[in-house]
């Protein structure tokens, strides 16, 4: 079984949507949503959700106000806070990060340390293969705690079912939920768009798979919008050693069938992803 991560340095580039035309023309693979924070694939990639559960990596405080003797040591301690000593004394488990030191200062044990659910994830069923996704609670931490229970999932999945693919729609950027989707890939297409910002973007994404030993592919998506752009990036590319597979035009088609819950397919920009798709394919078999 081969990992592909689709990673871009940035949000916005169609990382998604070409993550979503892949997954119509990889028969049989297994399909991981690896961007906890905003995951969208679901929403190009329908199907019957099998399986649904919390995500739980931290803890929060719990003070039982009928054993507190309003000493006010947890609230003098509490670097975040989060403790209120009004007419019931209560910790907001919003502002508490969980470090337990009011729990071990306590000298009434008043104070608990529970589990908290930052968030859930998903198995869903799909005509392109099975799908696992998650969304992490707004404001949540631990997303890179997230993406690699995902991909342990996907895995397992994977490799039970003799899937020849694990295709991960990564999460946007460098930072520690991509990371944790790239760990232990085998390839990253990188989608870029054609703007100068865009050119730092991938110069950044190209070094954090070269840091992680995962070779990097080039997908240069809207790349008739400023075609000179398009070409620095070409030429960046090639010096660079990255393959670049695939050029796809800007097609409002695709908009059309995004706003209807549809993924790529037909079209300029259909024929180039199955292009894409193809040269993907041989960079897999080596």
């Amino acid at each position: 079984m081969k990992e592909v991560v689709v990673l871009s340095g940035k949000g916005g580039t169609g990382k998604t949507t070409i993550t979503a035309a892949l997954s119509r023309l990889a028969a049989g693979a297994v399909l991981a949503d690896c961007d906890v924070d905003a995951p969208n694939l679901h929403l190009l990639v329908h199907g019957r959700q099998v399986e649904e559960h919390d995500f739980i990596a931290s803890r929060v405080a719990l003070l039982d106000p009928e054993r507190c003797d309003r000493c006010g040591l947890c609230k003098k301690i509490c670097r975040f806070d989060a403790v209120s000593m009004g007419e019931s004394p209560s910790i907001d488990a919003l502002s508490c990060e969980g470090c337990d030191l009011c729990a071990r200062m306590c000298p009434s044990n008043a104070i608990t340390m529970v589990d908290k659910v930052s968030g859930r994830w998903m198995v869903t069923d799909t005509p392109n293969g099975m799908l696992f996704h998650a969304r992490l609670g707004p404001g949540e931490g631990n997303s890179g705690k997230l993406v690699n229970l995902l991909k342990r999932r996907a895995r397992r999945h994977a490799i039970g079912s003799s899937a020849p693919l694990l295709l991960i729609d990564g999460p946007p950027g460098i930072g520690c939920p991509t990371i944790a989707a790239l760990s232990g890939a085998d390839i990253a297409l990188l989608v870029a768009e054609p703007t100068r910002s865009g050119g730092v973007d991938l110069e950044r994404a190209l070094s954090l798979c070269r840091q992680m030993d995962v070779q990097p592919v080039l997908a240069i998506n809207r790349w008739d919008l400023h075609p000179e752009v398009a070409e620095e990036m070409e030429v960046f590319a090639k010096r660079e050693g990255v393959p670049l597979l695939g050029r796809i035009p800007f097609d409002e088609e695709v908009y059309r069938r995004a706003s209807s819950g549809l993924a790529v397919e037909g079209g300029a920009a259909g024929r180039a992803t199955e292009l894409l798709w193809e040269g993907l394919q041989a960079i897999i078999r080596g």
